[in-house]
């Protein structure tokens, strides 16, 4: 070996046996990008209003948890309000006659109601001068003449009378209560001809059907959405439907009420309405997102009598918010019925209960129907407890314990 080749071997040992480096590998080893760069958790990242300044596509978990903000004081925004079913009759006859205030009813709630573009009721007896006055169990409803100033003062623009109590005094009766509401600037729905009302120029058309004991004429409601869709820029539909006292929409063969709600919904977003109001169950039940239009099945009670059980004392009023043609929110106000007629916003906790129900009752239909449901999806709280008779200060004494009120 040559003096030059044994230094250079000395010194490849001495590099090789040296404890302070590390021989170089053949194939270097590479940190998986994952561990590098996390993929996106998608609930950090700012939703699409937030992002774009548009409203999301409506949805179940958009109207119950939502993030779009509707912009205050936009030309474009328009409210329509909705409530549950208005019956004057029985006992809220017989306590507003006694107590000379036929606006009672709706003193607790009127400064709200009246607060929107549009008022839409479903009026559910008759209203006529002479009207017996009894606070006895019957089923043949009308109202005192004068209970239209408590409309009036709650703020109706639109009542609805398709159903299946406005016709118990006859055709009499039916035009009676026509001519009273007109004769006090108010619309009519569910007679025939589209009630049409123009906000800041854009117009919302109405009409209305029963179902309450006979089927749906499909053929007279597609023509009369198709009526509505050429006067109006908004067709809003309204339903006197389904079972009684249930959470879910369904058919009642027995009265009957032959109609799947479901189904006559559908079918109404199909032929061109833009929102479907349901009432009749006397529950306030969930609600449905269908081809990106919103179904509301019921509203339960807003102004009746039925204190016989805690979820016939309940409605939510429904306030449903468009961006020009657009739904794009809407908003539901839990309330309870006290002294047999006066219905009372509930406290926040029972409001709270109020619209988890609705919103469970709303996922349970959605993942009957294969829909998207709300994200977690809440537990059907339990049935409320029963309230006191009377309505709480200042439109009551409170107490009275819990009146007839028990289990449904």
């Amino acid at each position: 070996m040559t003096k030059r080749a044994g230094i250079l071997a000395a010194l490849l040992l001495a590099s090789a046996c040296s404890p302070g480096n590390t021989p170089l590998a053949a194939t270097p080893t590479l940190t998986p990008v994952s561990g590098l760069v996390a993929a996106p958790d998608a609930g950090d990242q700012p939703s699409f209003a937030v992002r774009t300044g548009r409203p999301p596509a409506l949805s179940l978990q958009e109207l119950f948890h939502p993030t779009y903000h509707v912009p205050a004081n936009s030309a474009e925004v328009r409210t329509l309000l909705v409530t549950g079913d208005v019956i004057p009759a029985r006992g809220v006859n017989y306590y507003q006659t006694v107590r000379h205030d036929y606006l009672w009813p709706f003193r607790a709630t009127a400064a709200y109601t009246k607060n929107a573009d549009i008022t839409y009721i479903n009026l559910e007896a008759p209203l006529f001068a002479g009207c017996p006055v009894s606070p006895a169990e019957s089923f043949t409803f009308c109202g005192d003449a004068r209970t239209v100033n408590g409309l009036t003062y709650m703020g109706a623009d639109v009542v609805n009378l398709a159903n299946n109590h406005l016709s118990n005094y006859g055709a009499e009766g039916i035009t009676a209560t026509n001519q009273l509401l007109h004769q006090h600037g108010m619309q009519t729905s569910g007679l025939g001809p589209v009630a049409v009302i123009n906000v800041r120029g854009l117009k919302f058309g109405f009409v209305g059907f029963n179902g309450v004991g006979v089927a749906i004429d499909r053929t007279a409601l597609k023509a009369g959405i198709a009526r509505a869709r050429q006067l109006a820029d908004v067709v809003v539909v309204q339903f006197h439907w389904g079972k009684e006292y249930e959470r879910q929409p369904k058919p009642d063969p027995g009265v009957p009420t032959p109609d799947d709600p479901v189904t006559i919904a559908h079918l109404s977003i199909d032929w061109g309405a833009d929102i479907v109001i349901g009432n009749h169950p006397h529950w306030y039940q969930g609600v449905e997102v269908y081809h990106g239009k919103l179904i509301t099945y019921a509203h339960g009670n807003f102004v009746f009598d039925q204190m016989w059980s805690e979820q016939t004392r309940e409605g939510v009023i429904g306030t449903y918010t468009f961006l020009g043609t657009k739904l794009v929110a809407a908003k539901w106000v839990a309330v309870r019925s006290y002294d047999y007629g006066q219905p009372v916003f509930m406290n926040a906790k029972d409001d709270a209960i109020a619209l988890t129900t609705m919103e469970a009752a709303s996922d349970q239909l959605a993942t009957r129907l294969k829909e998207p449901t709300t994200f977690p999806i809440p537990a059907l709280p339990k049935a409320p407890a029963c309230a006191p008779l009377h309505a709480p200060p200042p439109y009551g004494a409170g107490g009275g314990g819990v009146g007839p009120c028990g289990p449904a």
